[in-house]
């Protein structure tokens, strides 16, 4: 049996420590959470600090960023990680995207399906070491990448994404484009 945890810190000081217990524990993976402080971060830290743990974000909000600045931070944390960062997105709600991150809400499922394909298209381009970067889509388009902007190939560039999922449609999602699926964290047994 695999049992993960969350990070029990919001201190980024305490990261290390934190992870290292938690590696010693026997944890199979640590989460953290995108509450009150940056969620990639921290994994930086746990990724040096910790040789046999995962780590991921649970979750990072995806709108607010571009899929190319959650590409380059996941592909660092993978390569730093040796392939144990997972990365988690969600959508958040509405009133979180327009006002506390000054984003336009949009048709949240078909958006997080281009984000995640766009990701994709992204990975693959850059574990290709120079293939063409070609993505168009209605809400994302991607069809720069020049050698200077390629960062380096490492042999981890298949980062497992997971999801957030709070209805059928997200759920659904999950299931067609990712390894893995964060259930929201207040539920009941017929949620």
């Amino acid at each position: 049996m695999k049992l993960d945890t969350g990070l029990s810190t919001r201190n980024l000081r305490d990261v290390p420590a934190a992870a290292r217990a938690a590696e010693a524990a026997g944890f199979d993976a640590i989460w953290i959470p995108e509450a009150g402080n940056d969620g990639f971060l921290p994994a930086a830290l746990i990724a040096e600090h910790t040789k046999r743990i995962k780590m991921g974000t649970s979750v990072a909000i995806a709108f607010p960023r571009s899929p190319m600045i959650t590409a380059a931070t996941a592909w660092d944390l993978a390569g730093l990680s040796e392939g144990r960062f997972i990365l988690g997105l969600g959508t958040q709600v509405k009133g979180h995207i327009e006002r506390r991150y000054s984003t336009k809400w949009e048709a949240p499922v078909p958006r997080l399906r281009e984000y995640l394909q766009s990701l994709r298209a992204i990975f693959k381009c850059w574990s290709e070491g120079g293939a063409k970067l070609s993505f168009q889509g209605k809400y994302y388009n991607f069809s720069l990448m020049t050698p200077f902007f390629t960062p380096a190939r490492h042999n981890f560039p298949n980062v497992p994404i997971h999801i957030a999922g709070v209805n059928e449609h997200i759920i659904r999602l999950a299931g067609e484009l990712c390894e893995g699926l964060h259930a929201h964290p207040f539920n009941s047994p017929k949620y």
